[in-house]
């Protein structure tokens, strides 16, 4: 069984905490709430708030399950472990306006100050927000769970101090490339790897010379991410593209598990509900990347003991977000677990199997690079998701060193054909 990958907010890595004193910034402590000024902009910070300085802290992860203030351009994020977050935090990320990557998973706003946030914030399926502050010369990424009220107060409470103002014009809008990708997912068998976030272009090329993968998974968007993904642009996704990488976006909805920020609905008629809504969104982002249509977008479920509670919503879920996808004209992949996930679809497949998942994406931490039926906890003897729709993640959750880069990654053996599917998603019948 493999263990879930999640991130929960009471681990907390200690070379993170408070780093002081913060290049570029200052921090003022008080018994209940802090100061912090950066570039000029003084904000208050509830006193549970960690501080992070990217610029001391290069390898520091931008994780979304913890109360946070980051500060400075993204890193590598070598540090990054988990992938999906079993509670979503408030968490604000302050860099430089100019040169700051022109995201297209997350909705960018241009305002001229922190007075001047519009009071309905844009709509984000991720639950992240951008605010490029002109005057400011600042860009400011608001990450939430339930709502973005709160963390958006800290910032629109903020302070310009005076003739610190270093007006920039703010960024255009973030679009796919001019031309879209003809595929980004080639037919492939063999090693891939997925990590938090999307790795540095330099750490790519080191790791397509020396390692043995040429698939990557990247997680591009959903309630229940673990990690930001600053580098994640259309750019990034063409360059890999281009370099020939199998690519395997991952959109991490609601999981099966309680939670007001990140759960699933147990009732299967309201899940069905956020499994459309998911796919819209997974559908949206995809296409800012650049991802054309007819690629095959993951679902990233994570394992779950209490089977009786939850087969049926995950299968009402999963079905859903295949249905939608298919008629977004994307093709659907869901990533479960052997033990729960892939017993629940297996079991209901004979009932609809036009809305099962084109391709599936097993967890089983058995060291078995094989996406054999006994490895994925599929019956003996099966069809299901048989010719080349299947991939096994054997291996979780470890540090891999290839030409002198070393990343977080979970291992996995890609057998997939995007071209024995149908178009518009639809699977072509199994011989």
């Amino acid at each position: 069984m493999a263990p879930t990958r999640t991130l929960l907010s009471g681990l907390i890595g200690a070379a993170l905490l408070f780093p002081l004193p913060l290049a570029g910034a200052t921090v003022t402590a008080a018994a209940e709430a802090r100061t912090v000024d950066y570039r000029g902009l003084r904000l208050a910070l509830p006193a549970d708030w960690r501080v992070v300085d990217l610029d001391r802290n290069p390898d520091a992860c931008l994780r979304l399950d913890l109360p946070t203030l980051y500060l400075g351009p993204a890193g590598t994020q070598a540090d990054c472990t988990g992938r999906a977050a079993v509670r979503r935090a408030d968490t604000l990320h302050l860099e430089p306006l100019d040169g700051a990557p022109p995201r297209a998973d997350v909705p960018t706003v241009a305002v001229d100050s922190v007075k001047a946030l519009p009071e309905v914030p844009a709509r984000s399926d991720s639950n992240e927000l951008r605010y490029a502050l002109r005057r400011s010369g600042i860009m400011a990424t608001v990450s939430y769970g339930a709502s973005p009220d709160a963390v958006r107060e800290v910032l629109a409470q903020a302070r310009t101090a005076p003739g610190t103002q270093r007006p920039v014009p703010a960024p255009a809008a973030a679009t796919a490339a001019t031309a879209a990708l003809r595929t980004a997912q080639e037919p492939f068998t063999g090693q891939g790897f997925d990590a938090c976030t999307a790795p540095p272009q330099r750490s790519m090329d080191a790791w397509r010379a020396a390692s043995p993968f040429r698939a990557v998974g990247v997680y591009i968007g959903g309630r229940a991410r673990a990690c930001a993904q600053p580098r994640l642009t259309a750019a990034w996704v063409r360059k890999q593209a281009e370099a020939g990488w199998h690519l395997m976006p991952i959109w991490v909805g609601p999981q099966p598990w309680r939670s007001s920020s990140t759960g699933l609905s147990t009732d299967a008629s309201e899940a069905d509900e956020q499994g459309r809504s998911a796919a819209d969104g997974a559908a949206d982002a995809a296409r800012s990347l650049g991802l054309p249509k007819g690629t095959v977008l993951y679902n990233d479920l994570e394992s779950y003991s209490d089977r009786a509670t939850w087969d049926g919503p995950v299968v009402s879920y999963l079905t859903a977000w295949t249905v939608r996808l298919h008629q977004r004209g994307y093709r659907s992949g869901a990533y479960v677990a052997a033990s729960s996930g892939v017993k629940a679809l297996s079991a209901h497949h004979h009932q609809a199997p036009g809305a099962m998942p084109d391709v599936l994406w097993v967890a089983r931490w058995n060291g078995v690079a094989s996406v054999a039926n006994a490895e994925l906890g599929l019956p003996k003897g099966t069809a299901q998701w048989a010719g080349r729709r299947r991939a096994h993640q054997f291996r979780g959750d470890h540090h891999a060193s290839y030409g002198g880069v070393t990343i977080n990654i979970d291992r996995n053996w890609v057998d997939v054909d995007p071209t024995a599917l149908g178009r518009g998603g639809s699977p072509r019948p199994l011989s």
